[in-house]
C-alpha cells in the first residue's frame, strides 16, 4: 500500500518544520511558524547580511522545501549563536551603599546645612 507522504522520515528522527505564512512588516523577511518536538514558535526569517550581527541565541538556518507543499520547509540548523549574558537580579546593580551615600552627603553638603553624623562602628 502506498503512503500519502512521499518523504516520510524515520519515526525516531526528530522533526523541525517551518510554515511560511507572510512577509514581515518591512518586507525584508518572512513570518513563520516553527514546529519542533515539544514546542511551536512564531518568528521571522531574514537573509544574512554582511556586517549585521546575529541576535544572541539566534540561528542560521537553511530551509529545504517539501515536495508536498510550497509553504512547508524542513529546517537545517547551520549555526546557533551563543546566548547573551543572563541577568541574575531583577534590575541594574546597586552601586551606592549606605556608607557611600553618607560620605557623599558629608562631602557635598552646602555650608549651613546640617551634615549627617558619622555612623558608629559595630
Amino acid at each position: 500500500m502506498a503512503s500519502d507522504t512521499p518523504h516520510k522520515k524515520d519515526a525516531g528522527e526528530p522533526f523541525d518544520v517551518v510554515l511560511v505564512h507572510g512577509a514581515t512588516v518591512d518586507g525584508k523577511g518572512a513570518r513563520v511558524l516553527r514546529a519542533r518536538p515539544g514546542q511551536v514558535e512564531a518568528g521571522e526569517v531574514r537573509p544574512l547580511r554582511e556586517g549585521q550581527p546575529i541576535a544572541p541565541g539566534g540561528e542560521i538556518v537553511r530551509l529545504v522545501e517539501r515536495a508536498d507543499s510550497n509553504q512547508l520547509y524542513d529546517v537545517k540548523v547551520d549555526y546557533t549563536a551563543p546566548p547573551g549574558p543572563s541577568k541574575s537580579a531583577g534590575g541594574p546593580p546597586q552601586v551606592a551603599s549606605p556608607a557611600y551615600r553618607a560620605s557623599w552627603d558629608r562631602t557635598f553638603a552646602k555650608d549651613g546645612q546640617k551634615r549627617p553624623s558619622r555612623p558608629k562602628p559595630n
